[in-house]
């Protein structure tokens, strides 16, 4: 997730609060492992435009990982299902629009000066 982006921040704050198996952590683009989990599936952490989640080896991007972080989260989280009734251009082509304009949307934030111990340490560095 972009850490600098208050839509990103926000989604991260969301999974710290529904994944209450603590299993879900957060990897920043900013940090040397969210850089490199970009690098290596084909993205630019300087520039993204896209979010993944990886479970058991899957990846998964942009809206579709979101539906699944929604999923997998559970409780209000699976809301983000009915995500799954867009079709998937549709959903890719605005999840793009967004990603490009995220910072005029919705503005910036920062999730890594958060104080909550918790959520501190379900990010990785």
């Amino acid at each position: 997730m972009d850490a600098t982006c208050a839509l990103c921040s926000w989604g991260a704050r969301m999974i710290h609060r529904m994944d209450k198996s603590g299993q879900i952590k957060i990897a920043p683009i900013q940090s040397e492992t969210g850089a490199a989990l970009m690098v290596a599936h084909g993205l630019d952490p300087l520039d993204p435009e896209s979010w993944l989640f990886i479970e058991e080896g899957r990846v998964w991007r942009d809206f579709d990982a979101v539906i699944r972080v929604g999923a997998r989260s559970g409780g209000i989280g699976r809301l983000c299902l009915i995500l799954w009734m867009i079709p998937r251009p549709l959903r890719n082509w605005l999840y793009a629009r967004m990603a490009r304009n995220r910072y005029a949307m919705f503005g910036r934030g920062d999730m890594c000066a958060l104080p909550d111990p918790a959520f501190r340490a379900r990010l990785l560095s």
